[in-house]
């Protein structure tokens, strides 16, 4: 779980880095890698929480 959790983290990171070098550059390259990697880090989240309600529903049954 420390994994999933330090992997969605990086990934923020990483898109608002994106960003920053977008507002710094204008380069719009930059915006668009910053789109695609905070829409990976929202897929990589709702993937995981997905795991974690599914391992809960398990155990319930």
């Amino acid at each position: 779980m420390l994994i999933v959790r330090t992997v969605i983290a990086l990934l923020l990171a990483a898109g608002l880095l994106c960003f920053a070098i977008y507002i710094g550059t204008r380069q719009p390259v930059w915006r668009r890698r910053g789109i695609v990697l905070v829409k990976w880090t929202v897929i990589a989240g709702i993937g995981f929480f997905v795991v974690l309600i599914l391992e809960r529903a398990i155990l319930l049954v």
